[in-house]
């Protein structure tokens, strides 16, 4: 990609580009929203079908207030939030008690100095000094008393006697003064330690209830998502309920642990401070309380508006989470058409919306923290400049106007603090809002209600009657009209059809997923909807198309099957005996015993270590395990090899007997055996019979079964191979099956303990041994284990380094936020100095009043110049952090998705790599860091840059004093920073926990419909539960220490003061300093120590946004091997399409002890049709795959046109080649854009029409309302599988390419569409060469060349005709998918 692309990818589109809704209606009728929101798509329908279809899909629209996300809370938890909120509120009040404290000690200080002691000398280390008294210094000689012309009253004798009784009672002498500050300071260590014990409470209960609640949250999300009916599903991916479960509940955990810790502890400060203050003066509190008013006004509004602009901001994330899930969980597809880009930019349109709003929601909260500020110092403005007059008046005393001003100061402030954690709250009730949303909603087919019938008796009796049907997300398109079928108890009835006929539906309605419109349906004469879910459910057993498989042992899924059935409850080993007896009957069990662990092998997520054939005979034996009444087989043999499927279809037909089984099947050969055969068209029914009733007829299902007819050689070589197989069969068959399921490529990954095992597989490899006695492929794989880079660890500084760097476009900005922070900064020791200077004035009342208001009044008007330069600051900066900070988290989440799909296809094999986990941290990590940024960042700033400041100017005005309360900072800073330092592990540990329960959350309603059919929703929910209490086990002893230090960190403050009254109060006694020196010093530190524990408050968001940047880092330095953003390699030059396999070895890199390709060769001459036919797992696939370039061979060369591919630029490569998967990959978007994924280069809509007119899905698509500009829904969910598969088709037939591989190109189409199908592929073949995987031999019978593969190798090549005539595997597949009316 060249340089204005990769720009292009990272930068995005602007936050004001006009988005598209990908989740509802379509394209045409969505209008410019930000966030997808309901609408009607109903209206044009009868009212009553209109309100059965609405039901089925609307989600209230629900707005949580703060008190509903504690809904969970039990009687115990809110005794611990009350003990909690007490401790808080105590907490709360140790700010006002200092002040009033603080005021005693300051009337102390002022008494002292304003007084000297008369007629004697002071006398000191035996000599008389000079005395400091209001700016001048008079001399005491022990019987004179001299002093300046100011005070001239002193010189007259009568006067002297009258001074002395008047304000000799309020002397205070030096060992009096030390007695008053030594109490005080005793004081201010009760209230530290106190505080320290108070808070410890306080956060380790706020922090440990809120992991509980934010658990049971996820619980009962999940719960009440596992309940909701399948159609709520169709308009909602997997992704944004990873998304919800995840990064959603982490938010409200932040909103209701910790942050509401913090409030209340501020809020309770707010209103004691008030309380003392009109305690002490109404009306100077009164005053004051204007300015608070102003602040609560301004605090009020902007947190509404930051509450909405974060609940706008967190629809676009999660709706773009759904589209990363889609592309994530088809990561091949997206490599092969290398549209990693293109769909990463469409998933930067999400977070063009959610920057949008999120800027909106940090320049609403920089406009509130400026607001504070303005407040604060307002606040000493007002207070000095009105205390000074009501002091004047003899109103107040100089401690009571001390404790006022203290006390609204640390008032006002604590408002202040609480705006960063407001964020935090507002952010937890957006998120709540969405996820109560779907926890209130009732579903119209609720599967964990006990209500209903359960009949005790089931013969499997089954009517429609009347039936209309529409899909909920597609209103437009009626399936079934006055539909009419009635199915006898025990008979097998075959449904067959074209795609989108409706037999799926029927499978879907029987099975209750979803409302029929009009008409009943019956079991054993009782309506479907009288009967209770669960049991229903429970009595039918339901094999996809798609079978899907849970993470989890071969054993515990089949054992799913039992749930509902007599033996959920049965003992361990009886299960056992039940799920080997059903494996056998599936024919399962072949190669099952050959895995290392046999049953306790696991499949993976979603079964991605088994072969297709091998999840859908595992599905088949979870579905008769429990002996269900009724079986629905919807395409249930499509994934497996010819051989498999008669084995397997041998033993459904025996597990058909004496039930009622509904099969749907395009494979004709598998239903020739039903009792009925219903042919279906359009949601209408054709024809019904025996297969030889209606072949009679000569009617559709005539021409069904000639469409997949196969040519087949004369009478007597079939008899001929038939002696010869019935001669060989028992000695070969178990073998060479049993050899392929050892051999397959996506066999579980585990050790064998058989240490000959090897042995056998580098002898049936017969490959040159090394010195060491490997073989070549295993010397290869260790090598290039050797090769792979481990997890790094970062240090502190390279990790910040990095953070600064991915910031770097904003970095300007983020300058000038840290100018202007620090600007805000150096408030604090203004502050001090202008604190001093008031002190000072305050001193020579009652002396010289007038001098005292000329300086207050200057100072007051200093204060207030603060405070607004304060104000702009904070808007200013925060306003920056957040605009930068916005984008780089948009940066974060584009570059990490980026850089996932670049990684290389065994990335994504590994266990710890899951949709669900990657969907998370995508989230999770770019989420934490924003925690960093905006009020979060301004905050820690302008704390860092008070403390360095206060020290500074503390040392420089009064070194002595300074340097020992100084050293008392590190004390805090250290605990802070080891609190930091223990959250930062715990996330560390709590991410690897928390991506374990988002990915098992995603796995399970990523597989709705086969959860539901089991009814395994409380069995989903009780491995949940566990992983989550596993979670809050680890996390405990965590919480309390985090909680201790955070205590220590808060106490610290008192206790330095307590240090520095006592102290100071040393070289106060002994006038070494005046009060200005003192007061400046004792405010800039105290102060700014004051704000570094606040600073620390921020710990959790630290540790948080600290992890996730070690995580982005790690990804982000990942280099895969084949790597789609390298320019290196030779560019393809006039491609002929000759593929060539030489000697190829391979091993999949997480299954390194199951050889998959053992030396295979095999040649393709330009433009041939070559098919590759073999049982599951015989390396056909990972062929395929490495043709793409999905891996690189361990041994050997794949050469195009003679030229090693590996030697060729891996994007240029990939160009010449075009996929068609098993399994249609589709996207969120129109049909259009999915088949522009194609090809780079732009198309006109003359040559879509044209590759989907050769798809045979144009006249389809045509007949939609949207045609082209229909909406697919997510993953394609709103198309059937055949048309999906022939949009898929179209895709890669727009690409041009020179090669084009069809892996099981035509599986999930009807025999109609097949057949058109087929030839559009057999002419598209024309001049291209083509690879066809295909168990379905109809289909390659044309090929110019076949290669029947085994144990990875090929056994034999040749035409159909010439495979034929020798009589050898390919003709015994054959002959085993001969279609011949039963006699």
């Amino acid at each position: 990609m060249g340089k204005d692309g990769k720009e292009a990818a990272v930068q995005g589109r602007a936050p004001g580009d006009t988005q598209t809704t990908p989740l509802l209606g379509s394209e045409k009728s969505s209008t410019a929203i930000d966030v997808p929101k309901y609408a009607d798509e109903f209206s044009s329908l009868p009212p009553s079908e209109a309100r059965i279809l609405r039901e089925q899909v609307v989600v209230p629209d629900i707005t949580s207030g703060f008190f509903q996300m504690f809904r969970y809370a039990t009687v115990e938890d809110k005794f611990l939030y009350v003990i909690a909120i007490i401790s808080g509120i105590l907490e709360g009040t140790a700010k006002p008690l200092m002040t009033l404290v603080f005021g005693y000690i300051t009337q102390t200080f002022t008494d002292y100095y304003r007084f000297d002691p008369f007629n004697q000398g002071m006398y000191y280390n035996g000599t008389y000094t000079d005395q400091y008294f209001n700016g001048t210094y008079p001399m005491f000689n022990g019987t004179t008393y001299n002093c300046t012309d100011t005070y001239s009253i002193y010189n007259v004798s009568e006067e002297y006697h009258k001074c002395n009784s008047e304000f000799m009672s309020m002397y205070i002498s030096p060992d009096e003064f030390q007695r008053r500050v030594n109490n005080f300071a005793l004081f201010f260590l009760a209230i530290g330690i106190g505080d320290i014990i108070l808070s410890y409470i306080e956060m380790s209960i706020f922090i440990g209830r809120g992991d509980v609640l934010s658990s049971r949250i996820r619980e009962n999300y999940l719960r009440a998502t596992l309940k909701q009916n399948i159609g709520y599903f169709d308009k909602l991916g997997s992704g944004e309920i990873t998304t919800r479960i995840s990064a959603d509940t982490l938010l409200i955990q932040d909103a209701i642990s910790e942050k509401v810790g913090f409030i209340v502890s501020n809020v309770t400060t707010f209103f004691a401070a008030f309380a003392l203050g009109f305690a002490l003066s109404y009306k100077l509190t009164f005053i004051m309380l204007s300015v608070a008013a102003f602040i609560l006004a301004t605090f009020f509004i902007s947190s509404g508006k930051m509450t909405k602009y974060y609940k706008l901001a967190l629809g676009g994330v999660s709706t773009g989470g759904t589209l990363a899930e889609e592309v994530l969980s088809s990561v091949r597809n997206v490599q092969a058409f290398g549209i990693q880009d293109r769909l990463a930019l469409k998933y930067d349109k999400f977070l063009a919306i959610s920057q949008k709003w999120a800027l909106r929601a940090g320049i609403a909260a920089g406009a509130m923290s400026g607001t504070m500020w303005l407040g604060v110092f307002a606040n000493d403005s007002l207070a000095f400049w009105q205390g000074s007059r009501f002091l004047a008046r003899d109103e107040l005393t100089v401690s009571s106007v001390i404790t006022i001003l203290m006390a609204m100061v640390q008032g006002t402030y604590a408002i202040s603090n609480i705006s960063p954690h407001v964020r935090s709250i507002t952010n937890g009730m957006a998120a709540a809002s969405k996820i109560f949303q779907t926890i209130d909603r009732v579903s119209v087919v609720d599967s964990s209600t006990e209500s209903g019938k359960r009949l005790e008796n089931v013969r499997g009796d089954i009517e429609l009657r009347d039936v209309k049907f529409i899909y909920p997300s597609r209103p437009n398109v009626t399936i079934l009209e006055h539909f009419n079928l009635k199915i006898p108890a025990g008979k097998t009835v075959a449904l067959v059809g074209a795609s989108g006929s409706g037999k799926s539906t029927i499978v879907g309605l029987l099975e209750r997923f979803y409302l029929p419109l009009s008409g009943q349906i019956f079991l054993d004469g009782v309506d479907l909807s009288d009967i209770n879910i669960k049991w229903l459910r429970s009595t039918i057993a339901l094999v996809s198309q798609e079978p899907t498989l849970f993470g989890c042992s071969v054993f515990e899924n089949v054992a799913h099957g039992l749930i509902g059935t007599p033996y959920e409850n049965a003992s361990l080993a009886e299960k056992r005996e039940l799920v080997i007896e059903a494996c056998k009957q599936a024919n399962a069990m072949v190669f099952i015993d050959t895995l290392p662990e046999g049953l306790d092998t696991n499949v993976g997520e979603r079964g991605f270590l088994m072969s297709g054939g091998q999840k859908q005979r595992i599905a088949i034996a979870r579905a008769i395990v429990g002996n269900p009444k009724i079986l629905l087989l919807d395409e249930a043999t499509s994934a497996l090899d010819t051989k498999s499927e008669g084995i397997v279809q041998e033993a459904l037909d025996r597990a058909s007997k004496n039930r009622t089984t509904i099969v749907i099947a395009h494979r004709l050969s598998t239903i020739k055996d039903a009792d009925c055969i219903v042919v279906m068209r359009k949601g209408t029914i054709l024809e019904t019979g025996t297969h030889n009733e209606l072949l009679a007829k000569r009617g559709e299902y005539y021409g069904l079964v000639e469409a997949q007819r196969i040519h087949k050689q004369k009478e007597e070589i079939i008899e001929a191979m038939q002696k010869s197989h019935a001669a060989s069969s028992s000695s070969s068959s178990s073998d060479s099956d049993s050899m392929s399921s050892i051999l397959d490529e996506k066999a579980s990954l585990q050790k064998s303990s058989d240490t000959s095992y090897e042995k056998d597989t580098d002898a049936l490899l017969d490959l040159a041994k090394t010195k060491t006695g490997k073989s070549v492929a295993s010397a290869a794989f260790l090598s290039s284990l050797a090769n792979e880079s481990t997890q790094s660890n970062y240090g502190f500084f390279e990790t910040i380094g990095f953070l600064i760097k991915l910031s770097g476009p904003e970095n300007h900005f983020n300058i000038v936020g840290a100018i202007f922070s620090g600007i805000l900064g150096l408030s604090y020791p203004a502050l001090g100095l202008f604190y001093g200077r008031c002190i000072e004035a305050l001193r020579s009342y009652p002396q010289d009043t007038e001098f005292m208001l000329n300086e207050i009044n200057y100072f007051a008007g200093l204060f207030f110049m603060l405070s607004v330069v304060a104000f702009l600051s904070s808007v200013i900066s925060l306003s920056l952090f957040a605009f930068a900070g916005q984008k780089l988290v948009r940066r974060i989440r584009l570059m990490t998705i980026r850089q996932m799909l670049r990684q290389d296809i065994s990335y994504f094999d590994r266990d710890e790599n899951t949709v669900g986990s990657l969907t998370s941290t995508l989230s999770r990590d770019a989420q934490a860091i924003e925690g960093l940024s905006g009020t979060t960042l301004g905050q820690l700033l302008s704390s860092s840059v008070i403390v360095v400041s206060s020290i500074t100017l503390a040392i420089v005005i009064a070194w002595n004093l300074g340097l020992v309360t100084t050293a008392c900072v590190p004390l805090l800073l250290s605990a802070g920073f080891y609190r930091f330092y223990i959250l930062a592990q715990f996330q560390r540990k709590a991410q690897q926990s928390s991506e374990g329960t988002a990915s098992y959350a995603c796995e399970a309603t990523s597989a709705i419909r086969t959860v539901a059919a089991l009814t395994r929703e409380e069995d989903v929910m009780q491995h949940y539960h566990a992983e989550l209490q596993h979670q809050l086990e680890k996390g405990r002893r965590t919480v309390h220490f985090s909680a201790f230090l955070y205590g220590v960190a808060q106490g610290m403050v008192y206790l330095i003061m307590a240090l520095t009254f006592w102290y100071g109060s040393r070289f106060l006694k002994n006038r070494e300093y005046t009060l200005l020196q003192f007061y400046v010093t004792f405010m800039a530190v105290v102060f700014g120590a004051q704000s570094a524990g606040i600073m620390f408050s921020f710990a959790s968001d630290l540790g948080k946004a600290y992890q996730a940047t070690q995580n982005i880092k790690q990804l982000l330095d990942l280099k895969p091997q084949i790597d789609t953003w390298s320019d290196e390699g030779d560019t393809p030059q006039n491609v002929m399409g000759e593929v060539e396999f030489k000697n190829v070895h391979f091993r999949y890199p997480t299954r390194p002890q199951v050889p998959v390709l053992r030396g295979l060769n095999l040649t393709i001459k330009p433009g041939q049709y070559v098919a590759l036919v073999g049982s599951s797992g015989c390396g056909k696939s990972t062929t395929i795959g490495l043709i793409e370039s999905f891996y690189t061979p361990l041994a050997g060369h794949i050469m195009l046109d003679g030229k090693d591919i590996s030697l060729f630029n891996i994007n240029e490569y990939r160009k010449q080649i075009a996929l068609v998967s098993q399994e249609p990959t589709l996207y969120a978007g129109t049909i259009k854009e999915n088949i522009q994924l194609g090809t780079a280069e732009p198309v006109t809509d003359e040559q879509i029409y044209g590759v989907c007119k050769q798809a045979n899905i144009h006249d389809f698509i045509m007949s939609l309302p949207d045609g082209y500009d229909t909406l697919c829904g997510s993953k394609g969910a709103l198309l059937s599988g055949g048309q999906k598969q022939r949009i898929a088709i179209a895709r890669a037939l727009i690409r041009q390419p020179k090669i084009l591989l069809l892996d099981e190109a035509t599986s999930a189409l009807d025999s109609e569409s097949e057949k058109v199908v087929q030839a559009a592929l057999d002419a598209a073949a024309k001049g291209r060469t083509t690879i066809a995987v295909a168990h379905r031999l109809s289909t390659i019978q044309k090929a110019d060349v076949i290669f029947v593969f085994e144990n990875g190798k090929v056994l034999e090549s040749g035409t159909h005709q010439e495979l034929l005539a020798n009589k050898s595997k390919y003709f015994e597949l054959v002959q085993m998918q001969a279609l011949e009316a039963t006699a």
